[in-house]
């Protein structure tokens, strides 16, 4: 009897511990109504080391095979991956641009020096009708950063009209008389840049009060992005909404920046040469993103209770030092699959908070921080980052499914963070659901259910690859990119997986 009592007990105990560290995911097809935008899945291209001059933009006279000057390679590879919008000219950059500078004959156009980034000179040869060219060629929506911090509310009042005014003007016929009869559909419009920071250093109270009037003379149908808060400061974006809001019509979405650093912004850590500690770190601080929508979104939910008003995630992605040997004011980094899990962290955080954020652009597209893309002469590559976007671009303009995901911790000296990241939507009557397995030393089983709709079949996509490290480079056979993934067929509304260790996954259910 007493050896019954004390197997019974083990056995409870053993499902007890069972049922405790279950991963569990319901899917409520059933529940979906909110859009992500697709511009949630958006790109930054700054006046910044290579990723304009070389990255982006040679020159219809280099040997690289180009269109218009614009690299062929770069062009096809986002077309490929369904970039759906472009943010230009910066950053830093955006405000010590004067956009006049870049307009008329190449050889005609006056150089400036680009004192955020390097110090180099610029010839200007990559100006307003590039960019938009250049969003044409990769079918992005154009997105225009005006510059306050240096700039007058004349030079951005006539920059909008010369790129968006159907009417008689000086600036319209400037603009006809450069090349371009009829107007770009241009809609979104950012209002400065971190001015906070390099865009001025200004206080709250002073930029909103300068935020109003740049904004009462951009007229327009215009998407206007008024500049956030850096990070958590909760106090910036509780001014800026007091005192923009009183003046809704001239608000549409307000932005917020926030990079993932390994350890500190003095010493950012190696992009490649890291260690299951830097794994780790990395991951934590990038989940911090859900606590910073969280907090401004509630701030913003005193104004805007409506959520009329989007929260741009205007800046994102990994920061490390730079790699060795390049220019440090060029912020060149490699990137690897951990690069990978960041990027599918944050798109999944964001999809899953899309009733608040509208938009979002990683930095950079091109050569620059957590890129997709990386050039060196006529050779090009694509990262980890680049095939998460790709694979994720399913998500774009579907409506979310909400969804109870309870799963395992991943602990490491003795921390521990969700082991399981992941969001669903639902477009043209495919469900698709992304996965991100944080733990690189094993695989994490999960249970969904499917509430509301039964499937017939599935499929599945997978990012990973041996080591955590692991990259893609120049002359080397690619090693992290999309290969297919088994899965199971659903039975009775119910599918079992398994999310192999350190892994970026999606499931599509039909």
């Amino acid at each position: 009897m007493k050896k019954n009592t004390i197997y019974s007990i083990l056995l409870l105990s053993l499902i007890s511990f069972s049922a405790i560290g279950q991963n569990t995911m319901t899917v409520h097809t059933d529940l979906a109504k909110t859009k992500i935008n697709k511009e949630i899945y958006g790109h930054f291209a700054e006046h910044l080391g290579h990723c304009i001059y070389g990255g982006i933009y040679v020159g219809e006279d280099s040997q690289i095979p180009n269109v218009k000057g614009f690299r062929e390679d770069v062009v096809g590879a986002l077309l490929d991956m369904k970039i759906p919008l472009l943010r230009w000219p910066g950053g830093c950059f955006a405000d010590t641009y004067h956009w006049k500078d870049g307009i008329g004959p190449r050889q005609q156009r006056p150089s400036m020096v680009n004192i955020h980034w390097g110090g180099v000179t610029e010839d200007n040869s990559f100006g307003t009708h590039e960019f938009l060219d250049f969003c044409k060629l990769i079918k992005a929506e154009p997105y225009i950063n005006l510059n306050v911090g240096s700039g007058t509310v004349q030079e951005a009042s006539e920059w909008v009209e010369y790129v968006t005014s159907k009417n008689i003007s000086p600036m319209t016929d400037l603009r006809k008389k450069n090349g371009q009869e009829e107007p770009w559909n241009v809609k979104f419009w950012g209002i400065g840049n971190e001015n906070w920071g390099c865009g001025g250093n200004m206080t709250p109270e002073y930029y909103a009060d300068l935020y109003n009037r740049f904004a009462s003379y951009c007229g327009g149908d215009l998407y206007r992005i008024a500049g956030g808060p850096n990070v958590d400061d909760y106090n910036w974006m509780d001014v800026l909404m007091k005192k923009t809001t009183r003046h809704r019509h001239l608000v549409q979405g307000v932005s917020l920046h926030s990079y993932t650093f390994t350890t500190s912004w003095e010493d950012k850590g190696s992009a490649t040469d890291f260690d299951e500690s830097g794994w780790f770190a990395d991951l934590k601080n990038t989940l911090n993103m859900e606590t910073l929508i969280q907090e401004h979104s509630k701030i913003m939910d005193k104004y805007d209770p409506e959520k009329k008003i989007g929260l741009i995630v205007d800046e994102w992605g990994n920061w490390f030092n730079v790699e060795p040997g390049t220019n440090p004011g060029f912020l060149y980094q490699q990137n690897t699959l951990r690069d990978a899990l960041v990027a599918g962290i944050n798109l999944n955080l964001f999809n899953n908070h899309a009733d608040r954020v509208a938009m979002a652009n990683i930095a950079q597209a091109v050569n620059v921080l957590q890129s997709v893309i990386l050039t060196k002469e006529d050779e090009m590559v694509l990262t980890p980052t680049y095939y998460v976007f790709k694979m994720y671009s399913v998500h774009q303009d579907a409506t979310l499914i909400p969804t109870d995901l309870k799963c395992e911790n991943y602990e490491f000296n003795g921390k521990s963070i969700p082991a399981v990241n992941a969001s669903a939507s639902t477009k043209d009557g495919v469900v698709s659901v992304t996965f991100c397995n944080l733990n690189p030393n094993k695989k994490e089983s999960i249970d969904l259910t499917l509430a509301g709709q039964e499937f017939k079949s599935a499929s599945g996509q997978i990012i990973t690859s041996k080591n955590m490290n692991d990259c893609n480079d120049f002359g080397k056979d690619e090693i992290v990119k999309i290969n297919s993934f088994e899965v199971k067929k659903p039975k009775n509304g119910k599918l079992s997986i398994d999310l192999p260790a350190k892994s970026v996954v999606l499931i599509q259910l039909k």
